[in-house]
Order: structure tokens, then C-alpha cells, then sequence
């Protein structure tokens, strides 16, 4: 009876082993969250005590999942536990110790407080590897913690957040994928949240991103490149501060060399941000970054998936071209023909990522300049400008741009654009372009007036004198005075400037434009060298004295303007001759 009894009382009163293992974790989990509350009172060692509180807090999460997911049967989790908790025995002593300031020595507690970290350390790799094995914590058992409200509070966000951190630490695939996801789409959004990660633990974060870039999940990897690129996209330095230090350029590398079309994008828009720093360039170069975008900028015409990942490749590399040994790598490997052949291709963001890069490359480098004229640079960007082709406004401004910080410097390199067309193709955007268009043609013509006496001369036979005149009543202070100082320099050439006296619109135009009260006073410089070039023409003087405006230079004369003054003197001089 008593062996009957005995065996009643325990099959209805003992606890299995499944809810003794469950009790052993909760007990676990009450002693840790006793300890870390406990640790936030301890005023030595700082810095240790910090490193212990992290380890415990995601040994607590990981064991608060477990909990969750009823998981007290699993037998290597269990004993894992005991052992768990006989550590957080151990530094609940060293913590009593610590407050109380009742240790024998600070070496020896110092010693004391490594080892409690190393263990702490071990048990979490051991509860991963745990979880990996057994898949305890896995999508259909875990339990969703929901996104918090617009008006959430800082400790939801906290709760969330850690929820995220959890599942990507010991998640089985399909949870990191979920919980990846989640966290794209709070830190794409909300800068909030990176503020409440950075508080919590960025690095952690970083680490765990860094490894899942490495990751043969293909959806695992996209997602974590993506996270990577939201946090490389805020302008806080010391996000990206924390990314290098964490070694993600190598593996956002090996994602551009290997990975999917998607995980790739992200990758490279990781490394633009990232390389804006210079001190990352060398860290680039390194891992055979270099190498690994110029390819992709030399993939086949017709892979056009590809197409996207050239203009971001295109920046990273312009970030990288102020390193002199990385600048030259990459013109020995083929960067300039490469880069010619996408201007000359129909890709817009290739055409203005790559006509942005050769303009870096060639930068206060003469040589290069050349070598990208020789190779057929200015005749890719001058048919860019071609009102016959597809180019978008983009394009042509980057072209434009591209043209003058290329060519305009080189009397030679003028005379080419000149023979390729380029004289046609600003009269056609300044007679019949769309306003926009219209002023970038004006700018580059205006500019162009100044590169040599040659260039003026075919400008002037071309027919740019009378547009720069219309210019001349233009709403914009900055367009009139660009038109006047081309005007100038045109009429310095004898050919230029007899064509310019023949029309008296011309010369009415210009001493109207001196009137005080209409605002040019910044523009009577150019204004007055037009007069005074084409004064040292007896017919054109005298087409200045019948003019009825005469007044106007007077009253500059009588202001002390001295140019003003001569010409008053030949206009006296013409009336008493």
C-alpha cells in the first residue's frame, strides 16, 4: 500500500521532467533580470560591469524565446540552464562584493570579473549553437512581438527592437528573414528607431549584419545588404564609423562580385556612402573592390539587368580616384575605354555616372585629360548633345559640364570639339531649346568666348553674335552679364566687330543698357569695352554720337567711370573733326 501510495503521490504530485526544466528557466531568467537590475547600482569597475550586463541581457532574451517557446524539455538546453544559473550565482557574489567594496584586491577581482565574462560569452555561443541544432526557436513556435504605434514610446521601441535583435541571434532561417525584413522596414523609415539601436547595442547589430552578408540564405543576404545601406544612408559619421570598424567592406564586396542582382544594388550603395570618407578607400582597394566594380562596368552591352548597378559603381569609383596609386590601377586596367563606351551607350545614369567619373579621373591632370580626348571622350560627350538623339536633360547637363572642365582649358582640344559639331549644336539649343535647355547652351557658349581668338572667330561666322545680344534683355542680372562679357570678348576679333556696327540696333542697344536707372551697373565694365572696341572705328563713333543716348555715358563720365571719360573725349573729338 505505502509502495502504492508512494507511487500515487508521485506520478500526481511531482512535476515532470518537462515542467521541472520549465521552472529551472524561469528561475534562470528571475535570477539574471535580479542580477542586471542589480549591477546598474555598482560604482567600480564600470567598464567590466558594463560587459557583463550586455552579455547577461542577451542571455536573458535568448532564454525569455526559449520560455516562449516551451522549450524547458529540451535535455542540452537544460543542462545548459544549471549551468547558467550557477554562473549567474557566481556574479551575483561578485556584484554583492563589488557594491559593498568587501574584495580582497582589485587585480584579483579584476580577474574574477574576466572570467565571469568569458563564461558568460561561452554560454551564449553554446545557447546558439543549441538552438541551431534543435531549431527550438523557429517561426511556427515564436511568438510575434507587433510593430509599435505612431506614438510609441521610447521603451516600446526598446522592447521591439531587442524582440528583432533576439530573433536574429538564434532565429532559425526563416525568422532572420522576418526579422531582417522588420527592421528594414522600421529603420527605412524612422530614424528613430537607428537612435534607440545605437543606444542599445549598433555594433552587436553590425557584427550580426557583417556575417549574414556571408550568408548562403539568398534572402538573408539581400535583406541584411539592405539594412547595411539604411544605416551607411544617415549622415551621423559614426554610423558608418561602426560599419568599417566591423569589417563590412570585405563582405559588401564579395556581395558585388557574388551576389544576387538586388543584393548587389544595396551593396554598392553601402559602399558610395561609406567611401565618401577617403580613409576607406585603401580599406576598399584592399579586398579587390576596385577590380570587382570596373568589371561590372565592363559587362556585356547586352546583360541589361546589370544595367542599374553601373551609374552607384560608377560614384564609388569617383570616390576613390583622389588616391593616386588607385587612380593610376585603374587606368591600366581599361577604366578610360571602358567609361567612353558607356558615354557612348543609351543608358542615361551610365552616361552621367560615367561622364562624372572621367571628369574626377582627368581633374588637375593634364595627361589623363588627354588620354580621355585620344581614346574618343569629347566625341561620345558631344554626340550626347546631338538634338537628334535620346538624351535626356541629364545627360546633356552633365555633358555640357563634362565638355568644358575637359576641353575648354586646350586651344587644341577646342578646335576638336569645334570640327565634331559642337559650334551647331549650342546655335540649335540657343535658338530653338526649351528655356533650360537654352541656358546651359548660353553658359557654354559664354565660356567657350573665352578659351581663344580662334574659337571667337568661328563663333562669330557661325552666327552667335546676334543671340548673345538677346541676351543682353534677359529678366536675370547674371544672364545679362554673362552676355555682355561674351559680347566683349567677340568683339575683340576686327572680323567680329565690323559685323556687329553694321546693325545701329546693335549700338542703340548697348548705350540704352547703360542707363543708370535700369539696374546694370555691374555690366557697364563689358558694356563700356564693346564701346570702346568698336570706337577706334571713325564709323562707329559717329554712329554712337547720333545715337540720342550719348547721355548716358556722360553721366557714367561725370561719376568718375574711366572708361566713360574716353570715350566722351572721342565722341568730342568726332564732332569737332
Amino acid at each position: 500500500m505505502v509502495e502504492e501510495k508512494g507511487v500515487g503521490v508521485d506520478s500526481q504530485n511531482y512535476p515532470s521532467p518537462s515542467v521541472a526544466g520549465e521552472e529551472k528557466l524561469r528561475r534562470a531568467i528571475s535570477d539574471m533580470s535580479s542580477l542586471i537590475s542589480l549591477s546598474h547600482a555598482i560604482r567600480v569597475f564600470p567598464v567590466k560591469w558594463q560587459l557583463i550586463r550586455t552579455k547577461l541581457e542577451e542571455l536573458n532574451s535568448a532564454l525569455i524565446a526559449a520560455e516562449n517557446c516551451h522549450s524547458g524539455e529540451s535535455q542540452p538546453l537544460s543542462d545548459l540552464i544549471a549551468v547558467v544559473s550557477s554562473t549567474v550565482s557566481g556574479c551575483l557574489d561578485l556584484a554583492g562584493r563589488c557594491i559593498n567594496v568587501s574584495y580582497s584586491g582589485k587585480l584579483l577581482m579584476q580577474s574574477d570579473l574576466d572570467l565571469a565574462i568569458s563564461k558568460l560569452d561561452t554560454h551564449i555561443k553554446q545557447l546558439s549553437a543549441i538552438y541551431a541544432a534543435v531549431g527550438i526557436l523557429s517561426n511556427r513556435f515564436a511568438l510575434v512581438v507587433s510593430k509599435p504605434g505612431v506614438g510609441a514610446t521610447r521603451d516600446d521601441m526598446r522592447f521591439y527592437i531587442k524582440d528583432l535583435l533576439t530573433r536574429l541571434k538564434i532565429g532559425d532561417c526563416e525568422m532572420k528573414r522576418q526579422a531582417l525584413a522588420s527592421l528594414n522596414e522600421i529603420v527605412g523609415n524612422d530614424e528613430r528607431y537607428i537612435k534607440v539601436i545605437v543606444d542599445l547595442e549598433l555594433s552587436d547589430l553590425v557584427i550580426l549584419l557583417t556575417n549574414f552578408l556571408d550568408s548562403n540564405d539568398a534572402v538573408i543576404r539581400e535583406e541584411a545588404a539592405t539594412s547595411v545601406a539604411a544605416i551607411a544612408g544617415f549622415e551621423a559619421e559614426a554610423y558608418r564609423g561602426v560599419l568599417v570598424s566591423s569589417g563590412v567592406i570585405a563582405p559588401l564586396i564579395r556581395v558585388v562580385e557574388t551576389g544576387s542582382l538586388r543584393a548587389k544594388v544595396y551593396a554598392i550603395r553601402s559602399l558610395q556612402k561609406l567611401t565618401q570618407n577617403g580613409d576607406n578607400a585603401w580599406a576598399l582597394s584592399a579586398h579587390g573592390g576596385v577590380t570587382a566594380l570596373l568589371n561590372l562596368c565592363k559587362c556585356p552591352k547586352e546583360d541589361e539587368s546589370y544595367v542599374e548597378l553601373i551609374g552607384p559603381s560608377c560614384w564609388v569609383l569617383k570616390n576613390l580616384v583622389g588616391v593616386d596609386e588607385i587612380k593610376r590601377f585603374m587606368i591600366e586596367q581599361g577604366a578610360i575605354p571602358a567609361f567612353i563606351k558607356l558615354l557612348k551607350g543609351k543608358d542615361e545614369i551610365a552616361q552621367i555616372g560615367s561622364a562624372e567619373f572621367l571628369q574626377s579621373l582627368a581633374s588637375g591632370d593634364e595627361h589623363v585629360r588627354h588620354l580621355i580626348v585620344k581614346e574618343g571622350g569629347a566625341r561620345a560627350l558631344v554626340r550626347i548633345l546631338d538634338p537628334k538623339s535620346v538624351s535626356s536633360f541629364k545627360s546633356r547637363e552633365t555633358a555640357f559640364r563634362a565638355i568644358e572642365n575637359l576641353c575648354f582649358e586646350s586651344v587644341d582640344y577646342v578646335n576638336l570639339l569645334i570640327s565634331y559639331g559642337f559650334l551647331e549644336q549650342l546655335l540649335y539649343f540657343l535658338r530653338k531649346g526649351d528655356v533650360s535647355i537654352q541656358e546651359l547652351a548660353f553658359k557654354s557658349a559664354s565660356k567657350l568666348c573665352g578659351t581663344s581668338e580662334d574659337a571667337r572667330k568661328s563663333m562669330g561666322d557661325a552666327g552667335f553674335m546676334p543671340e548673345f545680344i538677346k541676351f543682353l534683355e534677359a529678366k536675370s542680372y547674371e544672364i545679362r552679364e554673362m552676355a555682355a562679357q561674351a559680347l566683349s570678348a567677340m568683339v575683340m576679333v576686327p572680323k567680329n566687330r565690323k559685323k556687329f556696327t553694321r546693325e545701329d540696333h546693335n549700338i542703340r542697344l548697348i548705350l540704352q543698357s547703360l542707363d543708370l536707372k535700369e539696374g546694370n551697373s555691374g555690366n557697364f565694365k563689358f558694356l563700356l569695352s564693346i564701346l570702346m572696341s568698336i570706337s577706334s572705328c571713325n564709323h562707329a563713333r559717329r554712329k554712337i554720337t547720333h545715337s540720342g543716348y550719348v547721355n548716358n555715358i556722360e553721366k557714367l563720365a561725370d561719376a568718375g567711370i574711366s572708361d566713360a571719360k574716353k570715350i566722351v573725349d572721342q565722341d568730342a573729338a568726332t564732332k569737332l573733326g
